[in-house]
């Protein structure tokens, strides 16, 4: 599965995505204690949806232009969908940000940002957008480099406190042995942040197998995973939904899971079939 981008923003996945990132990093903000957030695959930061990529496919208008035509959301989320508002205040729906953006907008003074691209055109283009719509953040680094490499790297954080997001192209087929040995190298040097895996579904049996490897890491104490079907899953070879794997989540996030999901389901459901979940795949502390 190639998934560049630029084709595919503001899409149903996307949505999702950002909702649960935005709900888990305003959860972080509850305390005056400082976090620190890595993004492993962080892409442009912000997407032109009038762009020749994103009219080819023209799947934002299945997502989050459905989703800004709604009369309300959770509070949980409200933050994003005004910071998706702010950025078109003309009405017109042309700018959609990508999660680097999301999260400079949620950053304190206190909290850190490191950014991750591998491919060094799409990181100059990101290096470029944070220095203009952030300028006066120093916290915000931009790293041109591998992001599960980066992982590896840069953990343990001097912050103790913090999020990362592992949402990768899924450019390469071993891409789920990837995020696997990445969230081992992860939780071995820190244990206690959480993880957050964006994941496409395809063909929900390999979900369930990937669920079950992530089950019996020995490293992982506590996960749980959100599952999104945009449409009943009859053609494997297609995305049909997408997935949220939390490492380590934050239990006031957990409450909120239902509301969001409850209120995304119907506005970015493409038939009959479409469907949330939500379940533990392993808890030791219950």
């Amino acid at each position: 599965m190639n998934y560049r981008h630029s084709y595919h923003a503001g899409n149903f996945a996307d949505v999702v995505k950002h909702a649960i990132q935005w709900a888990c990093l305003s959860y972080l903000q509850q305390k005056e204690k400082p976090f620190w957030s890595l993004d492993t695959h962080a892409g442009l930061g912000m997407y032109d949806l009038t762009g020749e990529q994103a009219q080819k496919t023209g799947e934002w208008q299945q997502g989050i232009a459905k989703v800004l035509a709604a009369a309300e959301c959770p509070s949980a989320i409200s933050g994003y969908f005004a910071a998706v508002r702010q950025l078109n205040t003309d009405q017109t729906l042309r700018w959609y940000p990508g999660s680097p953006y999301l999260a400079a907008l949620q950053l304190r003074a206190r909290d850190q940002l490191t950014l991750c691209e591998l491919h060094p055109q799409d990181a100059e283009a990101l290096r470029a957008n944070v220095k203009q719509d952030f300028p006066a953040r120093g916290q915000i680094q931009v790293h041109a480099d591998d992001g599960y490499a980066a992982l590896k790297a840069l953990t343990p954080p001097p912050i103790k406190r913090g999020l990362v997001l592992i949402d990768p192209p899924f450019e390469q087929t071993d891409e789920f042995e990837q995020i696997e040995r990445a969230l081992h190298d992860g939780l071995k040097r820190w244990a206690t942040g959480t993880y957050v895996v964006w994941y496409p579904i395809k063909d929900p049996l390999k979900i369930g197998e990937f669920h079950q490897r992530i089950s019996d890491m020995p490293l992982v104490e506590k996960a749980y995973a959100i599952d999104f079907l945009a449409k009943g899953a009859t053609d494997t070879t297609r995305m049909n939904g997408c997935g949220m794997l939390m490492i380590n989540p934050l239990y006031g996030v957990l409450h909120q899971v239902a509301p969001i999901m409850n209120f995304l389901t119907p506005l970015l459901a493409q038939d009959r079939g479409a469907e949330w979940q939500g379940r533990w795949l392993k808890n030791n502390e219950a």
